[in-house]
């Protein structure tokens, strides 16, 4: 009998693998993205760069299939940035709805955390992102209006943040 519920938690270290067999897939082969594992090194150490600063990273699974990934760096001044936001194809869509669990999950942690503000950034292609954002209540903002402490990844061309009340 084939498992077919979601289920998100918290995943460290013993991960790293997946998630980056995961997230280069999307990047490189769907998305046709010129992005390196070396570029992404934050990837090889989730607990240090995502666990460590009271931030998170979870992956959505079906199974012990990893379906998604969500992480939040917490930036600090009541502050995170969401970041490796990927859903396999097989899993993306209402029917699943993956990538909305996880946001969920991640916008929760932010309201426990008393994190009030979350920016994020992506890549022009990546329409269907710019879209669901939008729908969750994010406004596109422009480069320069971005915290200062926010981390800039160099491949990213679009910004986005969201106020969350309480």
């Amino acid at each position: 009998m084939m498992t077919t519920t979601l289920t998100i938690r918290p995943i460290h270290n013993e991960y790293c693998e997946q998630v980056i067999d995961l997230i280069l897939s999307i990047q490189q082969k769907e998305f046709g993205l010129t992005i390196t594992i070396d570029q992404q090194p934050d990837l090889r150490d989730i607990d240090a760069n995502y666990h460590a600063d009271g931030g998170s990273f979870w992956g959505a699974f079906v199974g012990e299939e990893l379906a998604g990934t969500i992480a939040l760096i917490n930036t600090g001044h009541q502050a995170g940035c969401i970041r490796k936001m990927f859903v396999k194809t097989d899993y993306r869509g209402k029917e699943w709805g993956t990538a909305q669990k996880l946001l969920d999950v991640l916008l929760q942690f932010c309201r426990d955390k008393d994190i009030t503000d979350v920016q994020l950034g992506t890549v022009e292609p990546l329409k269907a992102a710019h879209r669901f954002y939008e729908r969750n209540g994010f406004e596109r903002i422009a480069k320069e209006d971005l915290p200062p402490y926010f981390p800039l990844m160099l491949t990213d061309t679009m910004f986005y943040q969201l106020h969350l009340n309480k």
